[in-house]
């Protein structure tokens, strides 16, 4: 993933509009925590995770079972994942390279 993202920020580097890459940025980490989400297919297995990751007890089995989708539950993971958790992954933060191909 960290290829395409690179090339397309190459690609788009001159963009004068911020907060698209701030925007794209926030959907892919949030498509990640989908992806994550879905992963974990039993309630059981949710909570364990959450917890696992800071989450109490409460919150963790709440957001385990409140029955929506893995889109909507994304953002509450955002506690659990939050942007440094894949910074140390290594996945590329489109703002973060935009900022180093700035020619000011």
């Amino acid at each position: 993933m960290n290829p395409v993202l690179r090339g397309s920020i190459s690609y788009f580097r001159l963009i004068e509009v911020r907060g698209v890459l701030h925007d794209l940025d926030g959907w892919i980490r949030r498509k990640l925590r989908c992806l994550l989400w879905r992963q974990w297919k039993r309630p059981a297995t949710r909570h364990w995770k959450l917890q696992q990751r800071g989450l109490d007890a409460h919150r963790a089995w709440k957001s385990a079972c409140n029955g929506r989708g893995p889109w909507w539950n994304a953002s509450h993971m955002n506690d659990a994942f939050p942007k440094r958790f894949f910074d140390t992954l290594g996945l590329v933060s489109l703002p973060d390279t935009r900022q180093r191909f700035q020619f000011d």
